[in-house]
This record gives C-alpha cells, structure tokens and sequence, in this order.
C-alpha cells in the first residue's frame, strides 16, 4: 500500500485553498492534517467552503502544529502573494518537508531561493523530471501555465518568432475570493472589461520558460517577445487563450509537432475541433487547438484557473514528488452540462 502523505495547507479560506481540499478529500494517498486560516480559525471547513457539506468535519485552524515531530509531509502555501516567503523566513521548517507555492514567491530563478530551499518551477508540461527531485515546488500562475502550454512545443523546435500577441480571458474567481469593484456582481454581469494591459505579472515566468527552451526567444518582457492582452470574463472560472504568431509550418505538421510535444503528459491533449471553455471546467487539463490562415498561427488554449491554473496542478507536482501515478486524485469530469 502506497505511503499515506499527512499535507498541511496555510491560507485554506481561500478559493485556491478551498480547492485544495476538495482535491485531497478524494485523494486516495492524502489526508490533511491541518487546514490553517488566521481569519476563520475555529470554523468549520465547511462554512466556508459550502461544497463540501457533508464531506469533512475539518475545522481552520488558527495557527501549525510543531513542524519537527515527522507529522507532516508536505506544506501548501495558499495565502496571499508575499506570504510564503514570510513563513519559510520566519519558521525552522524540517528539511524533510516539501514545499509547494502556489503564490508567486518563487517562480523566478532570481527568487528561487530561501534559507538553503531551493525552488524548482512547477510546470510538469516543461520540467517534470526535475520536479520529480525537488523537494520545494513554485506552482506556476493561471495565466502563465495557460499561455506557456500553448507556446512550449514551437519553443522546443526554435520556432517561436521575435513577437508573440496573445489575448486571455479569465473567470472572476481569477481575482481572489477579497471583493474588489471589479469583481462584484454587478460590475461583472454581461461585461468584458481589459486589465494590466502589456504588464501583466506572469509575462515575466513565461518568457522565463521559452527562454529556457529557445535560447534566442527574450527572456524578460523588457527585451520584447510576449505582448499579452487579458481580460476579464462574465463568468466564474476557466482561461481561455488565443495567442498568435507567424509560421511557415503546415497546419498538419504544426499538429503533429505539438502531438509529439504532449505525448505522455496525461492533462494535456490537442484536437482538430473548435475548443470550447467548457470542455476545461472542473478538471485539471489543458486543452489546445490550432488554426492557420496563410502565415499566421493561432494558438487556442483552455484550463480551469484553480484547477490546472492553481490547485489541480500543485497536487500533480505532489503526486510526481512523491513518486506517485501523475494522475492520481485528478481524474475529473468537466462541467460541460
């Protein structure tokens, strides 16, 4: 029987923590210890999380159990970006407990690194057998894991050009469960509306990555490279990404070229049919379909923001640290109907 692992989670009130823990209910190798919340301790899991009535008596609690007495695993870190590195700067973490991001504390070569922990970036689609040896993991951004899925087969075979122009649109739970004006009902409801236009914080991992496989691509927006467009979407969750660039490829060996690129990587799956938002919802995959006119290449490609964006794909890098089958506890049906 396969090791059961104890997780800890900090920042479980979260939509990214409420996620979480309806992953790991249902995970078949997990059980969580503790579920941390300074500003729900006491309460049950399911008062804030109304999904999971009836699933778990859990209750947030306000503060972690001693860290050295071998009974947790691994730590997720959920709370606010900023917050990871605090903790990890501020506690005497056992060497043996893995640690996952799913902020962005840690994602940049440049801020990799804390305390002697060394963090490898979570894209198992780019680095899966690294992340298979880390003992720390950055999840990577919804955005970032959207756009660069999209992109990461052109920049394996060098053909990502000078410019690459992307749009994205994002559900409101992209936001954060804090209340915002633009996420309240009635801004949201039968409205589109652009944000961080050309500044958006995930340029900079992105263009990490495909420097990372084409060494010629830009490896900082400020040199150029991705100019990428989001939005926001009258709707509660999913991205959808359209990313366009010049290629004198076939449509058909461009297909192949990405069938090859996923081969083996089980959350990610290209097809000849129009993608919809749907087919994506509720579980932990990656859908990606390609169009041509002429010399130019669209890229369409889809993912839940907590799921694959978030949540799903840091209980995958915990399956693949702690040699488990990638997919386990992450089979799930999409919200198509």
């Amino acid at each position: 029987m396969a090791k059961i692992i104890n997780v800890g989670i900090i920042g479980a009130a979260g939509y990214t923590g409420g996620e979480l823990i309806r992953l790991l209910l249902n995970h078949p190798n997990a059980t969580i210890s503790f579920a941390q919340s300074g500003s729900n301790a006491g309460n049950l899991v399911s008062k804030i999380h109304a999904d999971l009535v009836g699933e778990t008596d859990l209750k947030f609690s306000a503060s972690f159990p001693p860290l050295g007495d071998g009974g947790i695993d691994v730590i997720f870190f959920c709370a606010g970006h900023g917050e990871a590195k605090k903790f990890v700067a501020a506690n005497n973490i056992p060497a043996q407990i893995k640690l996952i991001d799913i902020g962005n504390d840690f994602r940049l070569v440049a801020d990799a690194e804390i305390n002697g922990r060394k963090f490898v970036y979570g894209l198992p689609e780019l680095q899966r057998e690294d992340i298979k040896k880390a003992n720390n993991v950055a999840n990577p951004g919804c955005f970032a894991t959207a756009i660069q899925l999209g992109l990461l087969p052109l920049a394996k075979a060098g053909l990502l050009p000078e410019d690459i122009n992307t749009t994205g649109i994002t559900g409101s739970t992209g936001a954060g469960q804090s209340l915002s004006p633009t996420s309240h009902f009635s801004y949201r409801q039968n409205n589109i509306s652009g944000y961080k236009t050309l500044t958006h914080q995930h340029n900079d991992e992105i263009q990490q990555s495909l420097h990372q496989l084409q060494n010629s691509f830009p490896a900082s927006p400020k040199q150029g490279g991705l100019y990428f467009v989001p939005w926001r979407g009258d709707f509660t969750r999913g991205i959808f990404i359209s990313s366009q660039v010049k290629s004198d490829k076939s449509l058909d060996e461009l297909n192949a070229l990405y069938t090859a690129y996923y081969d083996g990587h089980p959350f990610t799956t290209v097809q000849t049919e129009s993608l919809s938002l749907k087919q994506v919802v509720n579980t932990n995959k990656c859908i990606i379909q390609l169009e041509k006119i002429g010399n130019r290449l669209v890229i369409h490609s889809a993912i839940d923001n907590l799921v694959k964006g978030a949540s799903g794909q840091a209980v995958q890098n915990m399956n693949l640290i702690f040699g488990l089958e990638e997919t386990t506890g992450l089979k799930l049906k999409a919200n198509y109907f």
